[in-house]
């Protein structure tokens, strides 16, 4: 049978995954225009929908973002960002300069210092090769900042076509479709235009006359807790309002589960704060270390919730890893879940977290 192709963006048409790139429904083939619904999304509706890719397949598709001359956006989950930072991404953007965005501001308590998180972004994405231009923070779900970043990308870009990268669940699509609603204010060119897209899986949405923005698939990144988790479990991590941290006064030899998807164990230390900034619907435990392994055996699922029946099916084991903190207040970091802020007195705490989803420490942002 010959191939289909979207006349919209050139991938093939397929009609049995909906999540994959090239998805339409088989009522559709019968339309003399045959796109992908990504595409019809977009045209009839001023819609992104988000499509995820694996990371090599990514690294073909995007190999001509280095060969060309344009301006790349890199948005990042702020609760995610060891897991939503594309390691990769010097590798493919050659000489291009890179704007990092973190998204989902509007999470954070409000009294999280922003000049000090810019700074912190920045010397991450260091730490990975990555040197940006710009740091912005923005909430894309509220429209927070997102005036700014404008102005920033007409700046940095030059008259040049836009590259939007990003992992899955970062917010990407929702970030576009902010940046179209604008474009509609001002004209109709997204509402009368066609969105053709050269290379297969990209979608071209124009920005004046000689230059596009580019929407490219996100990244499914296997080191983020959300690959590993169902839908229902994932909408209880996940925040969907400013955080409200909640403090536990521990003494060494205590524990705290985060509903049974991670684990802090305070080993050694004076009695002190543990401040915990996750989504406020997510269950924390407190209970003793010594009776912790039998708790986590005999309740996961239950009074340990999430998980459920179907994370516990996917849910790799937990893996421990051992800190010895001492001097400045320090977070404890499970990428994509939350963090946990200690004072900074010499404590030493073990956290646990599923395999290849890996907790690191840092200076406490807040």
């Amino acid at each position: 049978m010959e191939k289909i192709r979207c006349q919209g963006c050139g991938i093939s048409i397929q009609t049995t995954s909906p999540k994959k790139l090239g998805y339409t429904p088989e009522t559709a083939l019968q339309k003399d225009t045959t796109l992908c619904q990504r595409c019809f999304r977009l045209k009839h509706y001023n819609e992104v929908q988000p499509v995820s890719i694996r990371d090599e397949d990514f690294l073909n598709l995007v190999s001509r973002i280095g060969e060309t001359s344009g301006l790349v956006v890199h948005i990042v989950d702020i609760f995610d960002v060891s897991g939503s930072l594309i390691k990769s991404l010097p590798r493919i953007t050659g000489n291009n300069p890179i704007i990092l965005v973190g998204n989902k501001m509007d999470l954070l308590p409000k009294s999280t210092n922003q000049r000090k998180l810019i700074k912190w972004l920045r010397a991450s994405a260091k730490e990975m090769g990555i040197i940006v231009k710009d740091v912005f923070l923005i909430s894309s779900a509220k429209g927070h900042g997102i005036a700014e970043l404008t102005e920033a990308i007409e700046h940095h870009r030059d008259g040049k076509d836009v590259y939007i990268v990003g992992t899955t669940n970062v917010g990407k699509s929702t970030f576009i479709n902010r940046l179209i609603n604008r474009s509609t204010g001002t004209n109709d060119v997204i509402t009368t235009s066609y969105f053709p897209g050269t290379t297969l899986g990209f979608i071209e949405i124009p920005l004046d006359d000689t230059a596009v923005l580019i929407d490219t698939p996100g990244i499914v990144n296997k080191q983020q807790i959300a690959h590993y988790v169902s839908k229902h479990d994932l909408k209880i991590i996940t925040p969907n309002k400013e955080i409200k941290p909640r403090i536990y006064q521990l003494n060494s030899g205590q524990t705290l589960f985060f509903g049974g998807l991670a684990r802090l164990d305070y080993v050694k230390g004076e009695k002190q704060s543990f401040v915990c900034y996750f989504a406020n619907g997510l269950p924390i435990h407190r209970t003793k270390m010594d009776n912790a392994d039998t708790l986590y055996v005999e309740h996961k699922g239950e009074l340990l919730s999430p998980p459920d029946q179907e994370t516990m099916e996917k849910l790799p084991a937990l893996t421990e890893t051992t800190y010895r903190v001492q001097g400045d207040k320090t977070d404890i970091v499970f990428p994509g879940l939350g963090w946990v802020s200690v004072a900074g007195q010499k404590t030493t705490v073990t956290a646990h977290s599923p395999k290849g989803v890996s907790v690191s420490i840092r200076k406490s942002l807040i």
